[in-house]
């Protein structure tokens, strides 16, 4: 092969690559091998047409296209990948192919290059950091989780009153007809939680275990449009009631729950362990703001390829959380009124932030000089391995090195964002008048 140009302009590059009539013949014979047993022709059986036969029938160029798709990736890592002047992203386009008398084929492949990067101020940025607090209000709160974890349940032999725990089946009717996702058993409804429709709860108060009722609702106005504003009867049947006893809170209740023996004790663990997640979240914000306004103060043309690529990691991420709660990605996009593509577009605005702060470290890493060494890279193979529970062996085989370095060199870039960052009060919100 011999590139025989490059020409770059912006965000795209083109190179004319010349390919010898021997490797072009390497990869039209196994386009050919693979294509014929599926094709036939008068005369020979299926599979066993020569390829010249082929050839004659549907021009001497039927496998240059496949054959070309064969040695692809030899062509890619010599005239692509191996320039020297810029850094191609994703796959090139063939915008011509000319094949000359002798069988010398010329190649014009586009590509979109990693684009030029201009850093702005990413040292000594201001970046707002509110102090951490942990009020008495969200110590209560962590308690009463606790008490509702060991908190016992009782069944009751009398009417339901408001507090109780009714577990009840129920149907809605409009008009005397049933209507969608007014149905369910043995549905634990607490009363005075404010669950069901308005009035409909206060309706249940004063039921019976095995008594049947109707009740009467009418929908709020601002309630989903089939049912806004009607009025429906729901028949009901009480099958229990229960109430749950909450223990005291008091030092009894401290030793029950932890290991302390005051309820005081037990608080002031709730309190500095609240304190201490707190500050990890502000951090966490700090970085996060501060590499964004790094991004932010960077200049660079965005190419397409890039925001393209991590919008992909985006949906992919979001498809695999979707998964773990048992849907599709098909099947979330429809219940939000739209479809993948309307997902995707929009997933679209922090994909394009994130590529640039991608963009934004990598050029970090060139200006400073970062590295890492070969004690830092056995250390992170070490913990994805026991992070995963596997061999480390087979870690290294899983994980490239470059995804490896990568990492820990992106990190060494926010880190030097961070440590040079400067906390600042938040403002105070203005008030409207």
């Amino acid at each position: 092969m011999i590139v025989k140009s490059t020409e770059k302009k912006g965000n795209e590059a083109t190179i004319v690559v010349e390919i010898d009539k021997d490797l072009m013949e390497s990869g039209v014979n196994k386009a050919y091998m693979k294509a014929r047993k599926s094709i036939q022709i008068p005369g020979f059986r299926k599979g066993k047409a020569p390829r010249k036969m082929i050839e004659a029938m549907y021009g001497a160029h039927v496998f240059y296209d496949d054959g070309l798709e064969e040695i692809f990736p030899q062509v890619y890592d010599f005239a692509v990948a191996g320039q020297e002047d810029f850094k191609a992203i994703g796959r090139p386009s063939l915008t011509d192919m000319q094949i000359s008398d002798e069988g010398i084929v010329t190649l014009t492949l586009t590509t979109e290059v990693y684009p030029e990067v201009t850093l702005g101020q990413y040292k000594g940025l201001e970046v707002e950091k509110a102090e951490a607090t942990v009020t008495d209000a969200q110590v209560e709160a962590e308690l009463d989780r606790m008490a509702q974890n060991v908190a016992s349940t009782e069944t009751m032999d009398r009417a339901a009153e408001m507090g109780d725990t009714a577990n009840i089946d129920f149907e809605g009717f409009d008009n005397g007809v049933a209507f969608e996702g007014g149905k369910g058993e043995n549905f634990d409804l607490k009363l005075g939680s404010g669950q069901f429709v308005p009035g409909f709860e206060e309706q249940v108060v004063g039921m019976t275990a095995g008594e049947e009722k109707d009740i009467n609702v009418t929908f709020p106005e601002d309630y989903h449009a089939e049912l806004a504003g009607k009025a429906v009867v729901f028949h009901v049947k009480l099958n229990k009631v229960t109430v749950t006893n909450v223990p005291a809170m008091d030092d009894e209740f401290a030793k029950d729950v932890s290991e302390f023996d005051t309820l005081e004790e037990l608080k002031a663990d709730i309190r500095a362990k609240a304190l201490d997640q707190a500050e990890k979240n502000l951090a966490s914000a700090f970085e996060q703001k501060a590499v964004e306004l790094a991004a932010e103060n960077t200049t660079v043309e965005m190419p397409k390829a890039l925001i393209e690529t991590e919008l992909d990691s985006q949906m992919e991420r979001f498809a695999y959380q979707l998964q773990m709660s048992g849907y599709s990605m098909e099947q979330y996009a429809k219940m939000m009124g739209g479809d993948v593509s309307t997902m995707r577009e929009a997933f679209r605005p922090a994909a394009e932030k994130q590529a640039k702060i991608s963009v934004t470290l990598e050029q970090i890493v060139k200006a400073e000089g970062l590295t890492v060494s070969e004690e830092e890279i056995n250390e992170e193979f070490e913990k994805l391995a026991k992070e995963y529970s596997l061999e480390l062996d087979k870690v290294k085989e899983l994980v490239p090195m470059g995804e490896i370095t990568g990492s820990l060199t992106t990190r060494k870039a926010v880190k030097v964002i961070v440590d040079a960052a400067v906390a600042v009060a938040p403002k105070a919100e203005e008030k409207a008048e």
